[in-house]
């Protein structure tokens, strides 16, 4: 038996279940994946109540649910010849990966071996956030001593980018509720509660440091990119990745735009302790329209994750 979060109507979050399913034969070129973790992203409940944003992903009803997996190859089907049963594996896998078990192609394009060192909750969670965050720190193209402003620097994609900039020199300022301070400071940046009066409060701040700031990723919106531009960041140096309607000239990304190595280079830095990757909160399958409703709330440090089989 196999169980697994499925959408069988498109509208909010109601229309996800929990079900209980035989399992599905295997075909000669698929394996089954026993899954360990499965990290949530905001994409993954923005499809559930778009079906125009579920039909760019290829999802239609019914479906499952999620994207980021980590786990064990459990089963091969006869053709297979990359895989072997017990190899640990991770990636995405759109709409299927919140389950206790799911099907792949051996040669799916987002499946990937896990190396030693890294844990699967750290990889579980990493496949949209970490591809995300290495995108926008490619756009951004900071240099070492130069200050940037990240917004909603406490998130999934906002920790692993804001450490992938401090590790490269870079001086971070990030946004972030009072409560997140701590947080965007264990990763390495300096906090600053956003709200009303941003653009104000950072002209003041910055002057008294001497400092200017050379360029901006807004991760949730465009209050931050437009705080930037207020302050005089060239648009061609303003990021962001959840826009609907970005201010003119700044630079969109997401995850499809990281370069090829980017979940490998980050798997590096894990297993060598030059990044962590924070997780707030770990639900067992049956909670997991507590870890969604945590996961909507946008006050999360880091990610949240489901583990599917504990």
């Amino acid at each position: 038996m196999d169980s697994a979060v499925v959408l069988d109507r498109f509208g909010d979050v109601s229309g996800l279940a929990l079900e209980h399913r035989d399992l599905p034969p295997l075909r000669e070129s698929e394996v089954r994946i026993r899954v360990s973790v499965a990290g949530l992203n905001p994409v993954d409940w923005q499809i559930v109540e778009s079906p125009e944003l579920a039909a760019v992903f290829g999802i239609d009803v019914p479906s499952g649910f999620g994207n980021d997996f980590a786990g064990t190859v459990a089963e091969v089907g006869g053709a297979v010849r990359r895989w072997d049963v017990g190899d640990r594996v991770f990636g995405g896998a759109r709409g299927r990966a919140v389950a206790t078990s799911i099907t792949l192609d051996e040669t799916h394009p987002s499946l990937h071996r896990l190396p030693a060192g890294v844990s699967d909750l750290q990889a579980g969670v990493l496949d949209i956030a970490g591809r995300t965050a290495s995108a926008v720190a490619d756009a951004l193209s900071a240099q070492p001593g130069e200050t940037v402003l990240v917004g909603a620097a406490g998130g999934g994609v906002g920790s692993i980018l804001t450490q992938l900039l401090v590790r490269d020199g870079v001086q971070v300022i990030g946004t972030g509720s009072a409560a997140s301070a701590d947080h965007i400071r264990s990763l390495g940046a300096e906090p600053v509660a956003y709200g009303d009066d941003l653009a104000a409060r950072l002209a003041h701040h910055l002057a008294a440091g001497g400092m200017a700031l050379a360029a901006a990723a807004d991760l949730h919106g465009i209050d931050t990119a437009k705080t930037a531009l207020e302050l005089g960041i060239p648009p061609q140096r303003v990021v962001t990745i959840e826009a609907d309607d970005p201010p003119s000239g700044v630079l969109q990304v997401n995850g499809s735009d990281a370069r090829p190595d980017a979940l490998a280079r980050l798997l590096a830095l894990i297993a060598g302790g030059e990044l962590r990757i924070p997780v707030a909160a770990v639900y067992g399958l049956d909670r997991f329209r507590d870890a969604v409703a945590h996961q909507r709330s946008r006050h999360v440090h880091g990610k949240i994750a489901i583990a599917p089989t504990r």
